[in-house]
C-alpha cells in the first residue's frame, strides 16, 4: 500500500530527484522531464504486494490518462517501493518481474486487453510491457545495480511511455539523445552498459532490470489469454 509517512515519502523522493538531477546521472531524458515538470512520483510499499499493485495500477491509469498524447518533451512515471532484504541484482531482477507480472495479472482479471500497437511476447523485437492498454518501457533502478547510472537510493520501476519513444523516433531526436547518455554514461562508468541496445532493435525486456545477463536469459513473464 501506499506509505502512511508523509515525511519519510518526501525524504525518500526527494532523494531519488536529487540522483537523477546530479550532473554525473547520464539519462538527459529523465533530466528533462524532471527539470519541465513532466517527472512523476509516488512511493509504494513492498514491491509485488497485493496492496502495492493494485495502488501502483490505478497511478498508471491516472498517469496515462494525465499524458493521452505527450509529444517528444520526455514524461516519465516513477514508482519508489521500499528497501528489499538482501537487495542484490538477481533479487531486485526477481522482484522487478514479479510486480510486473502482477500488473498485468491485474489488467487480465479485468479484461483490459494488451497495447495492440506493441507485441506481448518479451521474446520479440517489438515487445514492450502494458498496463491499463497502455503500452510502456521499463527502467528499473535500486542501491545495489552494478551500473552506476542505475543505482538509485530505493528501488525504483520508471514507465516511459512507448509512444514517446516512437515520437522521438519520427521527429529525429531519438538517436541524439541515446548518443549523448552512451557518451554520458560511458564517462561515468567507463563504458557503456552492455545490455542497452538501439530502441526496436531488439526485445527490451532484457533491459529492464539492468542486469547483464548472458545469452541464456528467458523472460520470466507470462501472458494471461490471449490479448
Amino acid at each position: 500500500m501506499l506509505r502512511k509517512d508523509p515525511a519519510a515519502d518526501v525524504a525518500t523522493l526527494d532523494g531519488i530527484k536529487a540522483f537523477v538531477a546530479d550532473k554525473s546521472f547520464p539519462c538527459v531524458g529523465a533530466k528533462s522531464a524532471l527539470n519541465r515538470d513532466r517527472m512523476r512520483m509516488s512511493r509504494f510499499g513492498d514491491m509485488a504486494g497485493a496492496d502495492t499493485t493494485q495502488e501502483l495500477w490505478k497511478a498508471l491509469v491516472r498517469y496515462s490518462q494525465e499524458f493521452p498524447d505527450p509529444g517528444s518533451a520526455p514524461v516519465s512515471f516513477v514508482a519508489v517501493f521500499d528497501e528489499i532484504e538482501a537487495g542484490n541484482e538477481a533479487t531486485f531482477e526477481r522482484l522487478l518481474w514479479r510486480q510486473l507480472q502482477a500488473l498485468h495479472d491485474h489488467d487480465h482479471a479485468r479484461g483490459i486487453v494488451w497495447d495492440r500497437s506493441v507485441n506481448s511476447d518479451p521474446s520479440q523485437a517489438d515487445f514492450s510491457f502494458s498496463v491499463g492498454g497502455r503500452a510502456f518501457f521499463v527502467v528499473g533502478m535500486h542501491p545495489g545495480a552494478s551500473r552506476m547510472a542505475r543505482r538509485a537510493p530505493s528501488p525504483c520501476i520508471v514507465f516511459n511511455f512507448h509512444n514517446q519513444f516512437e515520437s522521438l523516433k519520427a521527429s529525429g531526436k531519438y538517436a541524439g539523445m541515446q548518443d549523448a547518455i552512451r557518451i554520458r554514461d560511458t564517462a561515468l562508468q567507463g563504458s557503456v552498459n552492455p545490455v542497452l541496445a538501439r530502441f526496436g532493435d531488439s526485445s527490451e525486456a532484457v533491459q529492464y532490470s539492468g542486469r547483464a545477463a548472458d545469452g541464456a536469459w528467458k523472460c520470466p513473464f507470462s501472458m494471461r489469454g490471449a490479448a
